[in-house]
């Protein structure tokens, strides 16, 4: 006899995950990021800093158009879905990519320095791009 059990839960709760797990990336990078430039006195790090925060509005602009992109998504199917539908099935190979090439690059001898606003820029714009997940979640309980 085969089982098989497929994880479902409700749209909601997919699109609370995905709010949750671009948050919690997001925090992380931007984590790597105060690891790397908060030991630095003050002049050293602006230049990393403000160019990270010019990258994370141009990053914010492109996440929030997929982030759009896939709340639609959840709107048009059914309100019980399996929970790894968070996200597209196209994009877990984009994912694997991202998580191996900022590990490749974290362990890499360049700069820190040069690092950062990379980090920061993606970690931003996800954590900004997140927050449209939870404004649909309130406008959906309230």
């Amino acid at each position: 006899m085969h089982i098989f059990w497929k994880p479902t839960a409700p749209r909601w709760t997919l699109n609370a995950l995905s709010g949750l797990v671009w948050s919690g990336v997001g925090l992380l990078l931007l984590r790597w990021v105060w690891v790397w430039l908060s030991p630095l006195p003050y002049p050293e790090w602006l230049p990393s800093a403000l160019a990270g925060a010019g990258l994370a509005v141009i990053a914010g602009t492109g996440f929030a158009w997929m982030a759009k992109r896939n709340l639609v998504r959840l709107e048009h199917l059914p309100d019980k879905l399996c929970i790894f539908a968070f996200q597209r099935w196209t994009s877990y190979p984009l994912v694997a990519f991202m998580i191996t090439l900022g590990i490749t690059l974290r362990h890499s001898p360049l700069p820190k320095t040069w690092l950062a606003p990379v980090y920061l820029g993606i970690g931003g714009g996800l954590f900004l791009a997140s927050l449209l997940y939870y404004r649909h979640l309130l406008k959906e309980v309230v």
